[in-house]
């Protein structure tokens, strides 16, 4: 039997060794501490079901924003998540939804009313679901992004109540009844800025955005639309605008934007379609976010 006879200097060298990689890990974890990622949150509708594959992602790297903004269902999707429901257990809560469940939120107005739906049903899904009431109680810093429909300009709820600022940012003119905050009348968010990265700007190191307006293409050969159709993709062209200007004067350092071909405002149950045709849209977000964290960070 031979025998190795470790000198100070090796005893020396390998406590040397292990202090550094504690070193470095303690630097590490320091680093990931101080820099910010800030996640904007796009709407689109059903589309918008996307993002829950993209929290997922997040959720697997062991990373999680340092701040969210979300417009329409990025403002519903980004309040669970902001609340600490994980993407898995959003996806959980969406796959338990029964039909019943889905007649209760369908809350039609009377014919003379502003907007098809009352919007309440939803709001009592979310105090179900959503475990926090309060903007001052989200674990994660939430901005919401919402229309002031007589001054025709952007509102961004930061505090107080919670489900009214949620129901404000998704209410789709026409679709759902305006929300009133004090003498402010409110409809959807994405009539001023359906993909709020620009007020996550000096809030974040790293900033990421998840475009879900998605493409359109004729569906039959005269390519002319329907009623509903006319009305909805109207306000996503002008929602596209929007967008194309506010990125010709700053870009996040992470855009991301699914093609969703035709999945249309309302098409909630193609969620598993909606999931399936993003997973190279995730896998490029993994990369993307990978490949900055290590710009950023150094190691990663």
């Amino acid at each position: 039997m031979g025998f190795y006879a470790v000198s100070n200097i090796d005893i020396v060298r390998a406590i040397v060794i292990q202090g550094y990689l504690g070193y470095l890990a303690s630097m590490k974890r320091s680093l990931m501490k101080k820099k910010k990622i800030g996640l904007a949150l796009g709407g689109g509708g059903a589309k918008g079901l996307c993002h829950i594959a993209f929290l997922k992602a997040l959720d697997e790297m062991g990373l999680k924003p340092s701040v969210i903004a979300g417009t329409s269902i990025g403002a519903i999707i980004g309040a669970f998540y902001a609340a600490g429901v994980s993407g898995a257990q959003i996806e959980e809560i969406l796959r338990k939804v029964r039909v019943a469940q889905i007649n209760k939120m369908v809350d039609f107005s009377g014919p003379l009313a502003s907007a098809f739906l009352k919007g309440k049903g939803i709001e009592r899904f979310f105090h179900k679901h959503i475990p926090v009431r309060h903007f001052k109680d989200l674990k994660i810093p939430l901005k919401v992004v919402a229309t002031d429909f007589w001054r025709r300009r952007e509102v961004v709820f930061e505090s107080g109540e919670l489900i009214p600022a949620i129901r404000a940012s998704m209410s789709i003119p026409g679709l759902f009844k305006p929300v009133k905050v004090g003498d402010t009348v409110l409809v959807d968010g994405g009539a001023v800025n359906p993909l709020p990265y620009d007020i996550l700007c000096a809030e974040c190191d790293i900033l990421v955005a998840i475009d879900v307006s998605g493409a359109k293409a004729p569906r039959r050969e005269d390519h002319i639309p329907s009623f509903m159709e006319s009305i909805m993709s109207t306000f996503q062209i002008m929602q596209r605008s929007i967008v194309e200007h506010k990125m010709r004067i700053s870009l996040p350092d992470i855009y991301i934007k699914p093609e969703l071909r035709n999945i249309r405002v309302l098409e909630f149950y193609r969620y598993a379609e909606i999931i399936r045709g993003v997973q190279n849209d995730v896998e490029r977000f993994r990369h993307e976010v990978t490949t900055r964290m290590r710009k950023r960070f150094l190691f990663f």
